[in-house]
């Protein structure tokens, strides 16, 4: 049913007056937790009661992207996560992968490793569909190498569509779905990371350096869950953990050097700083989790037992359960299982956070630190301006970052911008 102008300015009015009020109740009490301690909040947890508005405002903003009056709407219709939660949950997807390209250039997946995945650029606003076969990408530490995955082959080029370095025809390691694809700073060997075992391939081998084999079980395979791995920007060492087992610390070559207990339930993610002088590592427990910060001149000499932390390490975080991250040279910018970004330094401070919705599944962040992507599985893509001034008063965090847009790559219907 088509809405009347009447229509459309009540829902206007509703929409702005409780999106205003929920992001003031939500910071008010995230401020007084965080500052007076949480165990002393004694009020109600504030409602976004708008969820009754998402279809209209979904049809409303299907129609602006047609008739190209998207920055009107978005400037009637601050954007929401929570009333549109409905919809994400039969519509939405993980967006996943993101690497920088250059400029206002990014490329991504949406798709988790074993569904059908779809390859993506975005360059300022426009969305190019790349081929349906490729079903990983990946960018370097260093030295701006890319490796694409796309029927059972890798290939590493120099930059973007560049030169090609390296060209891997799996086998081994053929037919699994890639949650992670990095290449080594020179794009002669690749870190495959997949629930069937965590791979260093090259051109001579496919080795799998994660999990480690049970020798007395002759029917050992090598399934994981929260499979996660990361290299050192320099490549000297290889980080890899999954929810049944502490991280691990390895040469460039698979050699075990050491391993760092978890803090919580079970390891998850890790993450070393822009300069390698620190590694993190996040355990969970539900959606909540704790993530420990090591010196990596320690490696050698470090002992972190499970649970007891000790004085090798420091905590870095004691509530984010983190899917994604990357190393500014600032700080670490955090995504969380509810739906948060969040800076926070070496040291553990705690710079600003921000909310978007939602599992935080990817991010990348320009070369001059200036622009942020983020993927969510509400099947949302957003560009940040970090430090640019806030866009609206409807923004629940700390933090004082614009927001160009957030591109809606829904299951079933055509790619938006809010």
């Amino acid at each position: 049913m088509e809405r009347t102008n009447k229509d459309m300015q009540q829902i206007k009015d509703e929409w702005n007056r409780q999106g205003r009020k929920y992001a003031t109740d939500v910071n008010a009490m995230v401020e007084f937790g965080e500052t007076k301690g949480w165990e002393n909040w004694k009020g109600e947890e504030p409602k976004d009661d708008r969820g009754h508005l998402s279809e209209a405002i979904f049809q409303g903003l299907k129609a602006a992207n047609e008739n190209n009056t998207v920055t009107q709407f978005r400037a009637d219709f601050p954007p929401a996560h929570t009333p549109l939660v409905e919809l994400m949950k039969e519509k939405g997807q993980s967006i996943m992968q993101l690497q920088f390209i250059d400029e206002q250039k990014i490329i991504f997946v949406t798709g988790t490793a074993y569904e059908q995945r779809q390859a993506y650029i975005l360059n300022n606003k426009d969305i190019l569909e790349l081929d349906a076969s490729i079903n990983a990408v990946g960018k370097s530490k260093q030295n701006n190498v890319f490796a694409i995955a796309t029927n059972n082959t890798i290939s590493t080029t120099q930059g973007w569509e560049g030169d090609i370095i390296a060209t891997f025809r799996l086998d081994k390691a053929k037919d699994i779905g890639i949650t992670e694809l990095i290449p080594f700073n020179d794009g002669l060997k690749v870190l495959l990371v997949s629930s069937d075992g965590i791979y260093i391939i090259s051109n001579t081998d496919e080795n799998m350096i994660h999990p480690l084999p049970d020798p007395e079980d002759d029917e050992w395979e090598p399934y994981m869950d929260m499979e996660n791995a990361t290299l050192s920007n320099d490549n000297k060492y290889i980080v890899v953990g999954d929810q049944c087992y502490d991280h691990r610390v390895l040469d460039h070559n698979g050699k075990e050097i050491t391993e760092i207990g978890t803090q919580s339930a079970y390891p998850d993610f890790c993450m070393f700083s822009k300069d390698d002088k620190q590694l993190i590592t996040n355990s969970c427990h539900f959606y909540n989790g704790i993530t420990i910060g090591v010196a990596t001149s320690d490696f050698e000499n470090i002992n972190i037992p499970a649970y007891e932390a000790g004085e090798d390490c420091i905590t870095i975080d004691d509530g984010m359960r983190v899917y994604c991250g990357i190393s500014t040279s600032e700080f670490y910018i955090l995504g969380d299982a509810f739906g948060y970004i969040k800076a926070v330094d070496t040291k553990g401070n705690s710079i600003w956070k921000h909310f978007l919705g939602s599992t935080i599944t990817g991010m990348t962040i320009s070369d001059d630190e200036n622009t942020l992507w983020i993927g969510a599985a509400s099947g949302m893509l957003h560009k940040l301006q970090l430090n640019k001034g806030l866009r609206d008063n409807h923004t629940i965090g700390t933090a004082n970052h614009y927001e160009d847009f957030r591109m809606i790559f829904w299951k079933d219907e055509p790619v938006i911008k809010w």
